[in-house]
């Protein structure tokens, strides 16, 4: 992954940027082959997600009564959903490297809808997202029961999002956040925002507290644009998600957890530029 070029359209600053670039040429609509595939693995998505969510509600339950709002069970869970989805739609998926012990977070490069799936089916994580996804329907359903940790850009809310960013994190909870602040092609990697780390360095947060960098690397299949899997700025999730789902031979994705950085001794400018280099190594 190259670092963006002098003239790459850089998103402005603030987390509700959106990266701007050409899109790549979808198909105009499925062949015959195209749409089958469409009903079958979209069908077969569907009813997993939906027996995922039925199931895990009384699972949380039992879970909360043994272990409270900590996530033994269900994190995995929802880890093994998101494996079965991608082998499901067909996209080859591989991990490299090893989830973090202890208290932290994650912080990875941001491409497509696709990184919900990959992300969660390389370890148990929770989503740290703006406000505005909360109402969007069908997404809001699977973000709460995801326990997706969501922020406002409001500072009268600060101190009290603080405040639950460091409870959910001494539960152990892994919140992931992309700190490009947007989506891209697949084929960079954006500056990422200091901003956006300051709140690994409250004093609320426990001890000894780690940021594991992860890199998403995708391969699109033979023959197809490089930036096939890529969704980013106003680009329609219909037609993209009709691309990827009729797609005959699907292209591969690897994770790459990479050695935890120690939050102990770096202020969030030194934080963010240590977790880009990892990142960018392997994107």
């Amino acid at each position: 992954m190259t670092a963006p070029r002098d003239d790459d359209p850089v998103p402005a600053r603030g987390y509700s940027a959106t990266w701007r670039g050409e899109p790549p040429a979808m198909p105009s609509r499925p062949t015959p082959l195209g749409w089958l595939l469409v009903a079958l693995r979209g069908t077969a998505v569907i009813s997993v997600l939906l027996t995922g969510v039925l199931l895990i509600l009384p699972l949380r339950a039992g879970e909360s009564l043994a272990a409270g709002r900590r996530r033994p069970v269900t994190g995995p869970w929802v880890q093994g959903v998101c494996r079965l989805c991608l082998w499901l739609m067909g996209i080859r998926w591989h991990r490299r490297g090893k989830p973090m012990l202890g208290a932290g977070g994650m912080v990875a490069n941001h491409s497509t809808w696709l990184d919900i799936f990959a992300l969660n089916a390389a370890a148990p994580v929770f989503f740290v997202s703006k406000a505005e996804v909360a109402g969007w329907p069908g997404i809001n359903i699977l973000t709460r029961v995801t326990e997706t940790h969501f922020v406002t850009r409001d500072p009268r809310l600060a101190r009290a999002q603080a405040a639950e960013f460091a409870e959910r994190t001494a539960l152990g909870h892994r919140l992931l956040f992309f700190p490009e602040g947007t989506s891209t092609d697949g084929r960079r990697v954006l500056p990422f925002k200091p901003t956006l780390f300051q709140a690994f360095l409250d004093p609320a947060l426990p001890p000894g507290l780690s940021i594991q960098p992860v890199s998403v690397r995708y391969e699109a299949p033979s023959g197809r644009d490089p930036r096939f899997y890529g969704w980013w700025g106003d680009m329609d999730l219909g037609p993209h998600l009709l691309a990827v789902l009729a797609q005959p031979r699907q292209g591969r994705i690897t994770v790459t957890l990479h050695p935890p950085i120690p939050v102990a001794g770096h202020d969030r400018k030194a934080l963010a530029a240590a977790a880009e280099r990892a990142v960018r190594s392997a994107a």
